[in-house]
């Protein structure tokens, strides 16, 4: 394990390479599962603003599951997540002509249209968080119908796990956190190469 501040992160952050590869994937941790994204009570806001300024942009599914069973569901005690269709594909998902999963926020962010990216677990994802103790861990969940590609896609590139996610790991801690947070992964991969 490897301990940052506050944050308790699993070796293979570190030492796993991935590299995402959607047209391999086909953008399968948006549509595979068995629960929507969590998400953090602040990001409910955000999400229901997505939903109303996007609307137009989502699937007819994706709008009668929102306005059937809202946005968001969960409890303060049990978490947060997106509403899913069928129990799996986000509502903010559409595809592409390839039949590539891609996200309307993301979309609309990329475009300018929306200033805001994603959920910050999606934007770690395949890393995830949780709370124990007053500290966050953070764990690789390797699942190898959604991550496989882009494992392998990492192994040729050479790009790991940690720098793959700097942008989401900046967004979520800082810089200067994760500039601590190489430097451990860079000692962590020298003590295994031995």
């Amino acid at each position: 394990m490897i301990k940052v501040g506050d944050i308790i992160l699993s070796d293979d952050i570190a030492t796993k390479k991935f590299s995402c590869d959607t047209p391999k994937c086909k953008g399968a941790c948006c549509v595979v599962g068995d629960a929507g994204a969590p998400v953090s009570r602040e990001e409910i806001p955000v999400l229901h603003k997505a939903y109303r300024e996007l609307k137009s942009e989502l699937r007819p599914e994706s709008i009668q599951v929102a306005e059937e069973d809202g946005v968001v569901i969960g409890t303060k005690e049990k978490g947060y997540e997106i509403s899913c269709v069928n129990g799996a594909e986000c509502i903010f998902v559409n595809y592409d002509e390839q039949d590539v999963a891609f996200c309307t926020i993301q979309k609309a962010y990329f475009e300018g249209r929306f200033g805001w990216e994603k959920p910050i677990s999606c934007h770690l994802y395949p890393v995830r968080l949780k709370k124990i103790s007053g500290f966050e861990y953070a764990n690789f969940e390797y699942v190898p119908k959604l991550c496989s590609a882009a494992c392998s896609k990492g192994e040729e590139e050479g790009t790991y796990l940690a720098e793959f996610l700097e942008k989401p790991f900046v967004r979520r801690y800082g810089q200067e956190w994760y500039d601590e947070f190489i430097a451990a992964c860079e000692y962590v991969r020298e003590s295994t190469d031995d």
